[in-house]
């Protein structure tokens, strides 16, 4: 499907050909920078939640192909405050800027902000719905790291830790992975388990979804472990909170048996799931992988604007 001027809301709405034209489009840039490309182009970043990676590697991405950025980065310094409704700052929005980047608390914003913008959205993050260009940096680091996710060639064990019920990331990664060849595991604490519909989803597909009891368990049968965090506000009690936390700490020690080629990911900030001793191993990519997403979010940005089809 053609990209230019299309919004980019959902992993849903990206084909599998989609991705792969992503994939490859930021693999170029990447391998040889256009640092004027959107010269003359405006992108306007709306993040009415917090955000460092996302914000400032899309900024990074704008800026380094030539573009400019306008934006703001605290809900509560704009009219927000003083009622204005969401697609109304879109509107408003849309008159100053070539493309609107966006991040919001509510499930289901940005594609309220499609509704009403003539020009192209791209999604940042909604609530605990879709993050889809954090998925897309996730499969251009794994790709990089295993080349045959592409070509379907070896099957890939991928395994998902943390809060799989909420997290944004981990639904939309879990999604894409459909498209692949991949034996996927999960790992989580009561309560915080991957929604059965997307479980379904991938047996519909022919792909095994199996719970795994302990992260030591999960490092040693997968090629990637997806770690996210565990969020605070999800328990009513402090006290459960804390003995799950404990529980769900990833350390060296536990990365023994693991193969030697198990790459952990994370799409940070990572709080108390991952030891600081595990940075020093070799399976340590988490700080690579925000990296990428300057190519990627450049590839996005390119292909929205019409500069790359």
């Amino acid at each position: 499907m053609e990209f230019n001027g299309r919004h980019i809301v959902s992993l849903r709405d990206l084909s599998k050909e989609d991705l792969l034209k992503i994939l490859s489009i930021a693999k170029n840039l990447e391998e040889k920078p256009q640092p004027d490309l959107l010269s003359g182009f405006l992108m306007a970043t709306l993040f009415f939640e917090p955000s460092t990676r996302t914000r400032l590697s899309f900024e990074a991405a704008m800026s380094r192909l030539g573009g400019r950025v306008i934006g703001f980065a605290d809900a509560n310094s704009t009219s927000q405050k003083k009622g204005e409704s969401l697609a109304d700052t879109i509107r408003m929005a849309e008159q100053y800027a070539d493309v609107i980047v966006m991040r919001h608390p509510h499930d289901g914003a940005a594609r309220l902000a499609t509704e009403v913008s003539g020009i192209p959205i791209i999604n940042g993050g909604d609530g605990s719905n879709q993050h889809p260009t954090q998925t897309c940096l996730d499969l251009y680091t794994i790709n990089k790291l295993f080349p045959n996710l592409i070509d379907d060639s070896d099957q890939l064990t991928v395994a998902f830790a943390g809060d799989l019920r909420y997290g944004r990331t981990v639904h939309s990664l879990f999604e894409a992975l459909l498209h692949f060849n991949v034996k996927i595991l999960t790992i989580a604490p009561k309560g915080l388990e991957l929604p059965e519909s997307f479980t379904q989803k991938a047996t519909a597909k022919g792909i095994t979804v199996t719970v795994v009891e302990t992260l030591q368990e999960a490092a040693e049968q997968s090629d990637i472990l997806y770690m996210t965090r565990l969020q605070e506000e999800r328990f009513p009690d402090p006290v459960e909170f804390d003995h799950v936390k404990s529980s769900y700490r990833l350390n060296a020690r536990m990365l023994k048996n693991a193969k030697e080629s198990l790459r952990i990911l994370h799409p940070l900030p990572r709080v108390n799931e991952i030891a600081t001793d595990v940075d020093e191993t070799e399976h340590a990519h988490y700080f690579p992988q925000a990296g990428n997403g300057i190519p990627v979010r450049q590839a996005l940005l390119a292909l929205v604007l019409g500069k790359i089809s």
